[in-house]
């Protein structure tokens, strides 16, 4: 026999029992070897693995192995958005591969949920939340104070782990100090003079509005990242306008900006400063200053939150307070990991970073 030829496989269907009896093993043992669990030795999974080889036996029936341990090996992540705008998002995408590559290690599938409803208004969430084989679900961006996913997931006994939410007793919860970050980013605007300082932010809830928000709509605010930021800059200062945006995209950033700072605003009256719950609503605002004539921070200052990489906006750097994106989203699925293993759900909170970049500057000369 040559080097490149092969010894034939015997005939028959390569299983389970046939591997083990080559290997001189009972079926349990076999099984063990294939699953990495269990007392073993690593002579004994060789010799069982070495006998797979011989008859092209892949491994056992990842259906079968399922319905024996009633797991989907499936984790269910709600986006709470339309996958299409959620992709064109830096954020969701980095917290979103720190997720998936902490789920990846230990065997863990996923199942992508926009967590809101269809164009059909008679569905309060997603068919998926509803029929949909998952052992977890992570509902990556919080739930609302009467939260429909969160019900049907109960509902049907589906374990839940939190990302940025408020707390629910014995539910692990992953979160940052947007709060304290936000407060600081502000006090950083202050110290450099400006007390006229715009807020432009994060959607309150699910109904896609946009603009002024005053007192009555701020009550009706159910998201916790925007309550969150909402009160840290009120911990500072009341802001001279605030402007709600439909989602965290850059053309509705610049959308409030020319809103906020458009020429039919008096000089005097118009905004020094301006935070922007997310980056990538500052990067469109400095592109609507710009727009206008404004010179950025000359004119008006910019300031946002994320810490993104944003080449395309040089030569400006956004001033911003940083959040560990990939941290974030691999401490969730850490927490999924410790749901399946039985262990009791812990609230985990992250610290977040003010960096100074070039888009704020002391206030403008009268």
């Amino acid at each position: 026999m040559t080097e490149t030829e092969q010894a034939p496989k015997p005939p028959g269907r390569p299983t389970l029992a046939r591997v083990a009896a080559l290997a001189g093993v009972s079926v349990s043992t076999a099984s063990l070897a294939f699953s990495g669990a269990g007392p073993i030795t690593p002579e004994t999974r060789e010799r069982v693995m070495a006998a797979a080889t011989e008859l092209g036996y892949a491994g056992p029936n990842p259906l079968g192995r399922q319905l024996r341990s009633g797991r989907s090996g499936i984790v269910g992540v709600v986006i709470g958005d339309q996958l299409k705008r959620a992709f064109r998002d830096p954020v969701a995408v980095q917290v979103l591969d720190g997720l998936v590559s902490t789920l990846g290690t230990s065997g863990l599938g996923v199942l992508l949920i926009p967590g809101i409803p269809s164009e059909d208004p008679s569905r309060a969430v997603d068919p998926l939340i509803e029929s949909a084989a998952m052992d977890v679900a992570v509902l990556v961006w919080g739930i609302g104070t009467d939260d429909a996913t969160l019900d049907a997931l109960q509902r049907r006994g589906v374990p839940v782990v939190i990302g940025e939410g408020h707390p629910v007793p014995g539910t692990p919860l992953v979160g940052i100090e947007d709060r304290k970050g936000t407060a600081e980013v502000v006090r950083h605007l202050v110290e450099l003079g400006h007390t006229r300082i715009a807020e432009i932010a994060l959607p309150l809830d699910n109904s896609r509005r946009s603009g002024v928000i005053d007192a009555d709509r701020l009550a009706q605010a159910d998201r916790t990242p925007t309550l969150n930021r909402l009160a840290g800059v009120r911990d500072v200062v009341e802001p001279l306008i605030s402007w709600e945006t439909e989602a965290s995209l850059v053309e509705h950033g610049h959308a409030a900006a020319v809103e906020i700072l458009g020429t039919w605003v008096p000089s005097d009256e118009r905004p020094t400063a301006i935070i922007a719950h997310s980056d990538l609503l500052a990067a469109g605002a400095v592109l609507g200053a710009k727009e206008l004539g404004l010179r950025v921070p000359e004119d008006v200052s910019v300031a946002g939150f994320d810490g993104l990489d944003l080449p395309w906006l040089s030569p400006d750097t956004l001033t911003s307070v940083h959040q560990p994106l990939a941290e974030k989203g691999a401490e969730l699925g850490r927490a999924v990991v410790s749901l399946l293993a039985g262990k009791e759900p812990e609230t985990v909170m992250l610290d977040v970073t003010l960096v100074v970049g070039t888009t704020t500057g002391p206030v403008p000369a009268a």
